[in-house]
Order: C-alpha cells, then structure tokens, then sequence
C-alpha cells in the first residue's frame, strides 16, 4: 500500500511543473527555471514500519530524499503547497509585498490544505517593514466567546456537570472567534501594494475550476473519514458518496469557498459581519446530534480585534532572533532555550557524514538541546499564556530571558546525564503547570519580497480539519481547545491557561526572523525567516534550524532538511524516525544516535515527526531557501 502511495506521489511531482503564466503551463514539458517555477526536487521515500504516532501533527507521509536549496535573486517565498506557493510567487513577481503575498497563500491554502489552515482559523505573524526596519507581531489567535466561562470546556453548564458532547473537540465549545482573515486585513492596509481584491483570484479560480487533491490531503482525510462523515457539510465534500474517503488526484471543486472568498475580496469584514457570520454561529451553535453547542454569538464576530504587539527579540551567536510574545509561548520557549544553548560551544557538535538531508546529529549536540528545551518547556508550561489576563513573571519576558537566570538554568545541565523532567524557575507564587495541548492543524508561511520586506506566518485551525464543522466551502477551527480544560491545578492553584471570556488561548507557534545584530543590541540586515507547524513540538523543530543555520553551518535546505529531534518537559526525547539516517529497526538498537542518548538516560521516541518547516536565508547576492521534505512545500522566487 505505502508502494502504491508513493509511486503516485512520484508521478504525481514529476508531472506538475508548476509555472506562472508565460512561462508554460502544468501540462507542458519541464521548462527551464524562470519565475516562480518549481522542478522535481528530492525524492519521496515511504515512511517506515513502526513509527506511526497518533499524537503526530498530521498523518505523516513519509521524507523526500536529497532536497536541493532553491536560489533566488530578488524574491522569494515557501508554504506548504505548491498551488500556494505560486500563487504568492506572482504577487511578489508583479510588484507585489509580502504582505500582498501573505493574502494569496492564505486564500489557496484553505482550499488545498485544508486541513492544516483556513479562513475559520487564526494565525501569528511577524513581519518586517525594511524601509522602516522594523518589526511587527501581528496576533490573529482566535479568541473564547463572551458567554465562556473557565469551565466551558469541563462542562455543559454549572446545572450540568457532564462533559461537552460528543467531545470537546467535536462539540461547539471548541470553536473560537476566527482571526486570521482580520488579521490579514491589517497586515495589508498597513503594508499592502496590490488590490486585496485581486488576491484572491487564484483561490477564486481553484475553487471553482477545480484542484487535485494531493497525496497529503488524500492521508488527512483518509485518517479522518470517520469523524469526518459525523458532519454533513465536511463528508459531503471530503468523502465519496457512499463515504468513502476521496483519494489523490480526484478533482475537486468548491464553489461556496470561492463565494466565500468573493465576498471577503469585497470586503474583508464580510467574514465578521451579515450572513457569513449568521452562518458561523449557526453552524457553531448547532445542537442537532446531542451536540454541545457553542456559545458564540454575531457580537463576538463583530467585535474581533487583531492585535499588534511588541516582537520578542534576543542575541544569540552575533544575531537577533524575532520571534512571537504571548499568547504564543513559542517565541519566549525558542529565546529561552538558544539563552541556554549560549552557555555551550554548540558548534563542537555538528552533525557528522554532511549530505543533502543534513547528515547525522550527533549525541551531544541532541542531548544539549533537548535538555536546555526541558528547561524552558517546564517555564513555558508554568507561566506563559494570553498576558492581557495573566502576567509573566515580573510582568514581561527579561525574568524568563535575563543574563542571570539563563546561566542558572544553563548550569542544570550535565553533559553525562539527562535530567528527565526539569523543574521550573521560582518566581514567586506560582500558577498550576498544564501540558503542552497538540496543534495538528498548522501550516508555515514564509516570504521576502523585492523591497527587503519579511513575513513569517504561522497559520493554524488546530487539529487536523479542526472542528469538522463545515460553513461556506471552510472548515472551523477548534482552537479553544489549546486552553487548559481544567482551570486549577491539584493543588488548587489556577491555570494560567484557564479559559476565559475574550481570552486568547495559549499556542506554541514559533514564526520567527534573524538579523545581523547592529549597533547595541539594535537590528542590522534581515538574515533569515523560518518557522513550522507541528503543535507542541514547534519549538524543537524552530531550535533545531536556528542552530543548524547559525551554528553548524548548513545551508537552509539541510537545516530543515536534519533530523527532527528535542524534547519538551518530560523525559521522552525525539529522534525522527522518518528520516533516512535513522535506524528504527529493532526499536533503534542498532541505532548509533538512539543508543547514545539512551546511554545518556534519555527514553528516545523514534516516531515519525511531522515538522513543516520552511528558511529563507540571505545569500549575496540573493536568497537561498528550503523547503521541508516532510510535507509537499516548495520554494519559488525570480531566478539569480
């Protein structure tokens, strides 16, 4: 089965070249390279026995061997889908901005990805404005409607204390106030070229046309047929007639999407506002099933804001890492662990037999991330959430990223021994600890246009297909399920992550932007942007990169490229089995990096990880980027 499965992805990759108009179409011959081209690049390698994992992001589908960096001269972007990926490569190709390109992406991911993104999601944005050089963090988390309470997603009600039917997730209660389309919005009115109308014609175009679904759609819905046929809307559309799950290649139309999206291109509020938004509460408010209904209302829709926050930015090797503030605990658990990591001469533990997919980790260099990434996991889990309702230890991040304390943490680790579990910094009386909840319904964004501008998008709806509730041709996120369903701990201490009116649940998105560091600490020139989904592993996936660009040296196809590994706090550390270095036979006993890091003390989980990175990176002239192997991502540019 995994033969055939791939043999069509094979087909399937060499026979769409995708190309923008001019320049052939997916029918004709391989072209050469031109604007916003893509040619075969790797080759797809099933996923091996054993290492399926359902607690992964996603379904994983296996690693593409031998991925090349893709060389750009003035532009250049990467999503997790080819038909996206295009179509932000137009924009930027006819003069258009990051924040113009960003639009495009979306709009063709919810079509083609659906599982992963979508305009009934929300996402985390930094960008940066070259002509000002600056940079923002645009917050588009989806948000708890005003009738939540902390025990929205305990119990019905204070009358009826049983649990949301048939699930939290699949009850309403799951569904937030999306934000990404408003999000988006701003993003645009505030650096935008190109028309917003006009950037949504290539979903318009999709949608009604039509697209094939990909081999990774194909997984997704295939996994997730049997909740999917729970909902009318959803199994109409993914599942055959006769319930079937739709496979690779079927054609696929979605003339209420591009409805959708028409009116949006109109007017963005249109999401927020009139029978769009009656049609979203509707949905979410459904109680037909013995489902929980939410307790979304218009007014929760109609009074959504994005926020524009201060970006988190730190030193680390002679640059400045940007990254997201709270509500996302991945930019302060990123900067925490590479302040750790500062302590260490990471450099001495590059990864040896150097290849296209980044070679094979070494022991050391796994154990020292993985265990300064368990200390700042048991900090993130402790203290961070949406800090318009929960302060941060001394009310910003310098307690959590201070000189000092970073030293102290960095002297808890052995280089002989793992620590297991670590414990968390003591900053006065604490709140309950919660466990990093799953994100499987990501996708990662990344773009530099012509001016110099950046953006790097995390885009989620949660897990994959989020809600299942269908509206309009778009699925609804079931983010609120990133709170902590309880809203103490066991010691009756509250949960920072508790749930609460207008509260944005905590997220461990990780979009993040490197500079050369100037003159005191201040930015110098954009170096490089990267991020991934992959839920809780995020920040393994982000750190792992960081370090194999600025401390190993590797191009950025063989950052993303490496080995997943890392660890949150527990004393399970990842080793990707997927990758083709890694021995997963015999449960990794043969293994050389697995049978080290357990000598070390470390419980090695050798499940298949599903990471969706992208790094663009600054080449001179021009940039150079990668796309993970892991999903079907690609980068596009004008050629140097």
């Amino acid at each position: 089965m995994r033969t055939v499965f791939w043999t069509r992805v094979l087909v399937l990759m060499l026979a769409a070249v995708l190309v923008c108009a001019g320049c052939g179409t997916p029918e004709s011959p391989p072209a050469p390279a031109g604007p916003c081209a893509i040619v075969t690049n790797g080759t797809p390698q099933a996923k091996q026995e054993g290492t399926d994992d359902e607690s992964a992001p996603e379904t994983a589908t296996g690693y593409r061997t031998g991925m090349t960096p893709v060389r750009t001269g003035h532009y250049a972007v990467a999503t997790a889908n080819p038909l996206a990926t295009q179509a932000a490569c137009e924009v930027l190709r006819d003069g258009g901005t990051a924040a113009d390109a960003l639009v495009a992406a979306q709009a063709v991911l919810g079509l083609v990805e659906p599982q992963s993104s979508g305009i009934g999601g929300g996402g985390f944005l930094l960008y940066y404005d070259a002509a000002a050089k600056s940079v923002q963090a645009f917050d588009g988390r989806e948000v708890a409607p005003a009738a939540a309470t902390e025990n929205y997603l305990r119990w019905v009600s204070d009358t009826d204390r049983t649990a949301p039917k048939p699930d939290a997730r699949g009850s309403g209660r799951s569904i937030g106030v999306p934000g990404i389309v408003r999000m988006l919005a701003d993003v645009h009115t505030a650096h935008g070229r190109t028309a917003w109308r006009d950037l949504f014609t290539p979903a318009v175009r999709l949608a009604d046309d039509g697209f094939d679904i990909s081999p990774r759609l194909a997984a997704a819905i295939a996994d997730a047929a049997p909740r999917l046929r729970l909902e009318e809307q959803a199994g109409a559309y993914f599942l055959n007639p006769d319930g079937s799950p739709r496979s690779a290649d079927t054609r696929l139309t979605n003339p209420a999407y591009a409805k959708t999206l028409g009116a949006i291109a109109t007017d963005p509020a249109a999401l927020y506002t009139g029978p769009i938004a009656a049609d979203i509460v509707a949905a979410a408010t459904d109680p037909s099933g013995g489902r929980t209904p939410s307790l979304m209302t218009v007014e929760d829709l109609a009074g959504y804001t994005a926020k524009t926050r201060e970006a988190l930015c730190v030193p680390y090797r002679g640059r400045q890492i940007c990254g997201m503030p709270p509500p996302s605990s991945g930019g302060i658990a990123v900067a925490e662990t590479l302040g750790v990591l500062e302590h260490f001469a990471m450099a001495d533990h590059r990864p040896t037999d150097l290849d296209r997919d980044g070679g094979r980790p070494t022991v050391q260099g796994v154990h020292l991330i993985a265990e300064a990434e368990r200390l700042a996991y048991a900090d993130r889990d402790r203290y961070v959430a949406d800090t318009d309702f929960v302060a941060l230890p001394g009310g910003s991040p310098d307690a959590l990223l201070g000189a000092d304390y970073l030293a102290g943490r960095a002297s808890l680790i052995s280089p002989d021994r793992t620590m297991g579990t670590a414990k968390p910094g003591e900053f006065g009386p604490p709140t309950a600890p919660v466990a990093p909840v799953p994100e499987h319904g990501t996708s990662q964004v990344s773009i530099v246009d012509a001016q110099g501008n950046a953006a790097s998008l995390t885009t989620t709806v949660e897990s994959a297909f989020g809600s299942f509730h269908m509206v309009d041709g778009f699925l609804l996120n079931n983010q609120l399920t990133d709170f902590s369903a309880e809203p103490a701990g066991p010691d009756g201490a509250p949960v920072a992550n508790r749930v609460a009116p207008g509260k944005r649940p905590r997220s461990t998105m990780a979009p993040t932007l490197i500079f050369d560091a100037g003159p005191a600490g201040s930015l110098g020139p954009l170096y490089a942007v990267t991020g991934s989904p992959g839920g809780s592993t995020i920040v393994q996936f982000v750190v792992k990169t960081v370090v194999g660009l600025l401390d190993w040296g590797l191009d950025p196809q063989q950052a993303v490229s490496m080995v997943d590994f890392g660890a949150a706090n527990s004393p399970t550390t990842n080793v990707g089995g997927e990758h083709p270095v890694i021995d997963i036979s015999d449960d990794g006993r043969h293994d050389p990096l697995v049978t080290g890091l357990r000598e070390l003390g470390h419980q090695v989980d050798i499940a298949d990880q599903s990471s969706g990175l992208s790094a663009i990176v600054r080449a001179d002239p021009g940039w150079v980027g990668g796309a993970d192997p892991r999903r079907e991502g690609v980068v596009m540019g004008d050629g140097r």
